[in-house]
């Protein structure tokens, strides 16, 4: 244990800013000075096809931050051309003198189907950052034709010699695997158990391992729901079990099978009247009467993915994230404010070994100049 003064910055944790839905995405400004005035290391930023763009929020936490390390978690490589989303990085790594990280996921299949863009693959992700490094190193591409693409000629500037690390926001072992043999960072997911964390912590460093790269040089970030019983009960509701629902809503059967879960629970939970008489997302649209009612369809080991109670009870189950394997975490769900306490209470049982972590969420140490 190493009691931390309030003025030392914790890199090894994280937040999202605009957490969930909003309708002010100006709140990210205000949120972003409230987590680097805290101490947090990083900001996340994720994105939705509404007033959540990664570039733009990206580039409004950079202006207003100094010290904050920043990563998109995530946007995906086919919304925008190859070399748009390398641009952005590039502008990201140099507004922000090297706190940026491009971080990629998969997405929905559903999504992807319904505004006719392929299926990601991760095949396609791994050609794409291929790409995007031999771009940020200064490589003219000719004729490329791969996953990601067919491409005649892509450039940025011969003198780039730009070192961004890029992260994979993934779920699926063998997914978390692949990520290992070239990635410099992995975000896991919100409502992972103890034990499937240290599965997929495993499974990054094994695959590192298999690619002849040092297992301890992919970051991984464990992504922890803190919710806090300062909260109001409705507010609570909304973040943990709400945002449970949500998640089962759109690829329940992915993480119930992650998580070794019952599927039996998940078929009751699509089945339930109340559950089906929310018309969009639950954690956005459900009543506080309907998320009491949907609380008792989840057994209480599902509930204990998060970190909830008092600070001192949520401090203790951000540690127990070291503990399964994490190098990092990210406190998910509340803004810097909604989680301050739960922070005070973890400098004094914050685990020793942070002080040389990077800021930049895609490193685990930093590259050489």
């Amino acid at each position: 244990m190493n009691v931390t003064s309030e003025s030392t910055p914790l890199n090894e944790l994280g937040f999202y800013v605009l957490p969930g839905h909003t309708d002010t995405p100006a709140d990210a400004i205000t949120e972003a000075r409230a987590g680097e005035d805290l101490g947090l290391g990083s900001a996340f930023i994720s994105e939705r096809f509404n007033v959540k763009d990664a570039g733009v929020l990206s580039g409004a936490v950079g202006a207003v931050t100094s010290r904050l390390g920043i990563a998109t978690a995530a946007t995906n490589h086919n919304t925008r051309h190859l070399l748009a989303t390398a641009t952005m990085a590039t502008t990201m790594h140099r507004l922000t003198g090297g706190r940026f990280a491009l971080g990629l996921g998969r997405g929905f299949d559903f999504m992807f189907d319904v505004i006719n863009l392929p299926r990601i693959t991760n095949a396609q992700i791994e050609d794409a950052v291929d790409v995007y490094r031999r771009l940020w190193h200064g490589e003219v591409i000719m004729g490329h034709d791969g996953p990601a693409g067919s491409y005649g000629v892509l450039h940025q500037d011969a003198r780039f010699r730009e070192d961004i690390p890029v992260l994979l926001c993934a779920l699926a072992e063998q997914t978390l695997e692949r990520a290992g043999t070239y990635m410099d960072a992995v975000v896991l997911h919100t409502y992972f158990t103890d034990d499937t964390l240290a599965r997929s912590v495993a499974a990054v460093r094994r695959g590192a391992e298999k690619a002849g790269r040092d297992p301890a040089s992919v970051r991984v970030w464990s992504v922890l729901a803190t919710i806090g019983d300062h909260l109001p009960r409705d507010l609570q509701l909304r973040k943990t079990v709400g945002r449970l629902a949500t998640y089962l809503q759109g690829y329940g059967d992915l993480l119930v099978r992650v998580n070794q879960w019952d599927p039996e629970v998940l078929t009751r939970f699509r089945a339930d009247d109340v559950v089906a008489s929310v018309p969009g997302a639950i954690d956005a649209l459900a009543t506080a009467d309907q998320l009491e009612h949907i609380a008792t369809l989840f057994p209480s080991e599902w509930m204990a993915a998060a970190a909830v109670g008092t600070p001192a009870a949520c401090a203790a189950r951000i540690v127990d994230q070291f503990s399964a394997g994490a190098d990092s975490v990210i406190v998910h769900g509340v803004t810097p404010a909604e989680v301050a306490p739960a922070i005070d209470a973890y400098r004094s049982v914050r685990p020793a070994g942070f002080d040389a972590l990077p800021a930049n969420p895609g490193w685990m140490r930093a590259p050489a100049s």
